[in-house]
């Protein structure tokens, strides 16, 4: 188990604070990881990077997360790119088998694709041809510019991808948020959204990023990066609500100690857990999150507040609100443990039925204490379903175009169907060209996969007869 930094909680003594200012989210940052010396740009070419990305820092994986057999990995693959050649009628006929794979984790190799069709990303990025690159062109607010230049190395500086200063990564971590803040002037730019887009450009280029954020932004987390942190503090309510039945002895310690939801949960809702949780379960719970929804967000939530104060015994040595919140902060690594946490959130009882009857009794509280909210925000969507539901694609919004086709040996029974297809047309048949020739690369043979999946494959797949990782065919240098 990597060791965890010991901040998870962004004390907010006023909600403002966290809009054009690099004090709460950056102060945190700066403890944790040191100063801007140590950050980026050092180059010590001998640091060895985990399969994730890490060259050092608290996130950094030391090989103990739950390893996938091979085999394993291959079907998954294979199902993988079988849902999402087909992912309208999977989404409406087999909802329940999508939502059940994403509990198990999506595999590495699609992930960023699978994402970015889970959150509606791949649909709104169809239908807005070119928005992107226009707003790339654009020079932006300097307001906004100049606040993310200086966020820019804050962001997860032990990865690879953004670890120089002024290299690819913080470019493009650049270009997205500045690309937001024009989508979405009246809103402009937060804190918490730089290390949301800097997860997605992990996994995907930097047009699907902006798209994913925009589908983060306006319908899984409404309102969370608008001027006065209304929505956040609604949810934190919503959360301290919710615990009350989850955990009883939890919230009678944080009633009496007079500890505000605001004080221990922005950080952990506002970046999805992005910068408190190890990063296999960061993984593992951005995939169900895209599924479900924010559910997922606060069952999390839900889950660690109990292992930390679900105990009368335990919080004996914590009598007070400075003791218990450095226990929060301070979360023990064996509940953020990867097999460990997804199977306590999968398992606990909170729906997103549970959460909108919530809201609606939170809101009514809130008109009376504060008035009307200053912001509107659109309704929430919890998870893929009810995005296409709300807004429903054509086939060709969704259809993948490959850019790798790779040819494989034929079979003998498709030798024995290829020649009565020559008899009965006698046409050309000559293969496509391929646009990425790769001449030295001989067919692979299937041996290795299970005998249901190698006919999965040559049924469903132009990836017949492969035993490597089933890259993604779109943006195969972002895997």
């Amino acid at each position: 188990m990597a060791k965890l930094q010991t901040g998870n909680g962004v004390q907010l003594k006023d909600s403002k604070s966290q809009r054009g200012t690099v004090e709460n989210l950056a102060e945190y940052e700066s403890s944790s990881f040191g100063s801007d010396s140590e950050l980026n740009g050092f180059a010590n070419t001998e640091t060895q990077a985990d399969k994730y990305g890490f060259i050092g820092g608290a996130q950094q994986s030391t090989g103990e997360n739950e390893v996938i057999p091979a085999d394993v990995l291959r079907q998954r693959e294979a199902k993988w790119l079988d849902m999402l050649n087909s992912w309208d009628k999977w989404m409406a006929k087999k909802h329940k088998k999508v939502k059940l794979r994403c509990q198990k984790g999506i595999p590495p190799s699609l992930r960023g694709r699978a994402w970015l069709y889970l959150s509606g990303g791949k649909v709104k990025k169809e239908q807005n041809q070119g928005k992107f690159q226009e707003l790339d062109r654009q020079p932006g607010d300097p307001k906004w510019v100049d606040v993310i230049d200086k966020d820019l190395h804050r962001q997860f500086p032990f990865h690879e991808m953004f670890v120089a200063r002024g290299g690819h990564g913080q470019q493009d971590l650049f270009r997205v948020l500045k690309a937001y803040t024009l989508h979405r002037p009246e809103e402009g730019y937060c804190q918490a959204q730089a290390p949301i887009a800097a997860v997605l450009l992990m996994h995907m280029p930097a047009e699907d990023a902006f798209w994913g954020l925009v589908q983060i932004c306006e319908k899984y987390l409404p309102g969370y990066y608008s001027a006065g942190l209304e929505a956040i503090q609604l949810d934190g309510e919503i959360l301290f609500a919710l615990l009350k039945r989850v955990s009883p002895v939890a919230h009678r310690h944080l009633k009496k100690y007079k500890i505000d939801p605001i004080l221990y949960m922005t950080e952990w809702f506002m970046c999805a857990f992005s910068r408190t949780l190890p990063w296999a379960s960061v993984l593992r719970v951005w995939d169900m999150f895209f599924c479900e929804g924010v559910k997922i967000i606060f069952r999390v939530g839900l889950v660690l507040l109990k292992c930390m104060l679900g105990s009368q015994e335990k919080l004996k040595a914590y009598q007070g609100q400075y003791e218990t919140m450095e226990l929060l902060r301070s979360i023990e690594p064996r509940y953020m443990q990867e097999a460990f946490l997804v199977q306590e959130v999968i398992e606990l009882a909170v729906s997103e039925r549970d959460i909108e009857k919530e809201h609606l009794s939170q809101l009514r509280r809130w008109k009376e204490t504060h008035g009307e909210l200053h912001c509107k925000s659109p309704p929430r969507m919890h998870g893929a379903k009810a995005i296409m539901a709300a807004e429903p694609p054509s086939r060709q919004d969704l259809k993948q175009n490959p850019t790798i086709i790779v040819e494989v040996a034929q079979t003998t029974e498709s030798k024995k169907t290829a020649k009565k297809t020559k008899t009965e047309k006698k046409k050309d048949t000559s293969p496509p060209l391929n646009p990425y020739p790769l001449p030295t690369d001989p067919p692979l043979p299937s041996d290795n996969l299970l005998p249901s999946e190698s006919q999965h494959l040559q049924k469903d797949t132009p990836l017949q007869g492969s035993n490597q990782s089933l890259s993604s065919a779109e943006h195969d240098t972002y895997l």
